[in-house]
């Protein structure tokens, strides 16, 4: 497709949506909410990719969209607005936000930490032409609503901190609320993204007024190793002297993975069929993750309007079978297997440029919703 092939229909409200992966880059243009055109751009194999430092990473990544564009025969006076993945930011509310100077510094100075998201920002600044075209991000994982006793960890030194996979997870309340044929500021919802971290929220009245960041807390994931005994940890850091590689050791190689060896879900669930330990460890995360949803659903005095569990694993359905197993008496699950984010991101832009949403401005201060 090139913009000399597109009808006057799509050449409206074109949408240039960014998605920045570790090593690699999604790209697609967007009508409205109809996909023109879309990509998916390993870099695994570039230098740069691998060696840069992320923020450094923007010339090369920048250059990679504008050539996406020139393939599809799409100038920068054709696009309605960019939108792309938010990173690493300040606390902000959910919502659109308007990529501005302030969010830029932020990304750069990787104030909240150092992740590929972090170039979502960066990039859609660059290709709007440091914001002459409209560019936004969407409900990024810095979005904090937590209610305030949700902050107390049991250490005063030690706030809780809101970290979630906060885009998947709105848009798949947005999709609860419209088939239960309400409003999501009306409905208390328990929301459970399970990819290869798990973020599990009380989504009450439209806000997340609570989470387990899966780096620190919650249940084991795919590769994360999730809550452990305090003490133990303790021994652990104190023996390995090393905290870079704990830290490693806790995030990319616990969980599932540091009992059976392997990432791929499919493989464990399989094994779990007949060989026990695997069944074992299959089944017990699908039990911490009932026990995170339980938990999430006793924080407010009402029962949850739904249940709604989504990201990749919500595609095993005899894994969100054994979670109901211990949820169902919570009442109505609602799953929706994968993750769309580029989706996700195009109908944040859609509903700005539509009217139906007002951009947010970066920062906003105290993002706390009392």
């Amino acid at each position: 497709m090139t913009g000399g092939d597109m009808e006057d229909s799509e050449m409206g409200e074109l949408i240039l949506v960014v998605n920045p992966g570790s090593t690699s880059t999604k790209l697609a243009i967007y009508s409205g909410e109809k996909p023109l055109a879309m990509e998916n751009l390993d870099h695994s194999g570039e230098e740069w990719a691998t060696t840069t430092k992320t923020v450094a990473q923007l010339p090369y990544r920048a250059k990679i969209v504008r050539d996406f564009l020139d393939r599809h025969g799409i100038r920068d006076s054709d696009l309605a607005c960019v939108v792309a993945r938010g990173g690493l930011l300040r606390p902000v509310r959910s919502g659109a936000y308007r990529v501005n100077d302030a969010m830029v510094q932020d990304l750069r100075d990787e104030v909240g930490g150092r992740h590929a998201s972090n170039l979502g920002g960066l990039i859609a600044w660059a290709v709007s032409r440091d914001g002459r075209i409209p560019s936004y991000i969407v409900d990024p994982v810095a979005v904090d609503e937590y209610a305030p006793e949700a902050r107390v960890s049991g250490i005063p030194a030690v706030p809780r901190k809101s970290l979630l996979h906060a885009l998947n997870m709105r848009a798949c309340a947005r999709r609860a609320a419209r088939d239960l044929g309400r409003s999501l500021e009306d409905l208390f919802l328990v929301v459970a993204h399970l990819g290869s971290g798990f973020s599990i929220s009380p989504c009450y009245k439209g806000r997340f007024r609570d989470a387990n960041n899966s780096d620190d807390e919650g249940p084991f994931t795919v590769e994360r190793a999730g809550s452990l005994p305090g003490l133990c940890l303790l021994e652990m850091a104190l023996r390995s002297g090393d905290a870079a590689e704990l830290k490693m050791a806790l995030t990319t190689k616990a969980g599932m993975y540091g009992y059976t060896g392997t990432k791929d879900a499919r493989k464990v669930e399989e094994s779990a069929r007949t060989d026990p330990a695997a069944a074992q460890v299959w089944r017990a995360m699908a039990y911490q993750v009932a026990k995170e949803i339980c938990a999430m659903a006793a924080a407010f005095p009402e029962k949850p309007d739904a249940v709604v569990i989504t990201g990749g694993l919500a595609k095993a359905g005899g894994f969100t079978g054994m979670i109901r197993e211990y949820t169902g008496f919570l009442g109505r699950h609602l799953i929706y297997p994968g993750e769309d984010e580029m989706e996700a991101l195009a109908a944040g832009a859609v509903r700005v440029l539509r009217g139906q949403e007002t951009p947010r401005t970066y920062p906003e201060g105290e993002a706390v919703m009392q």
